[in-house]
């Protein structure tokens, strides 16, 4: 059944007409045509579809859209601003750990959230935080030398 979902998007009042049980990543890539949140398992494993919800990363594929209503999402597309690329998608860049880059939004948005929570992060903090996140590449040192070099 089709219900009115209100949250804010990446900083703006986002309202839609959808199934309140429809995953969020759905919502996110079919109806917003927000395409970097990323599928990958489907079942909470892998962190391709991590967004931040408040402070908290968040996997998308396993949270209803109705579950986020009132709140503030952010996905990968929200860190950028005023065209200028947030910190932590530049240390990915310059560092080579983007990769193929599928997992790279999930990699950046989990980061980001730890960072929210813990801006002075120490190496271990980072990888016990990270290690949820899968990358099929085998970037992962590249992905923990970017987000260090964010942390301060």
């Amino acid at each position: 059944m089709k219900e009115t979902i209100q949250f804010h998007l990446n900083g703006k009042p986002t309202r839609l007409e959808t199934d309140g049980d429809r995953m969020l990543l759905w919502v996110l890539r079919t109806d917003l045509g927000l395409t970097g949140t990323k599928f990958g398992c489907g079942e909470s494993l892998c962190g391709a579809c991590t967004v931040v919800i408040g402070k908290q990363a968040v996997r998308s594929c396993q949270i209803p859209v109705k579950q986020v209503r009132g709140q503030e999402v952010t996905t990968i597309e929200g860190l950028e601003k005023d065209g200028k690329l947030h910190p932590l998608q530049e240390a990915f860049a310059d560092r080579g750990a983007l990769q193929c880059g599928f997992c790279t939004p999930g990699m950046i948005m989990t980061a980001y959230a730890l960072l929210l929570k813990n801006p002075r992060m120490t190496r271990a903090q980072i990888i016990q935080g990270m290690e949820n996140n899968l990358c099929r590449c085998a970037a992962h040192m590249r992905i923990v030398e970017a987000i260090e070099s964010v942390a301060h």
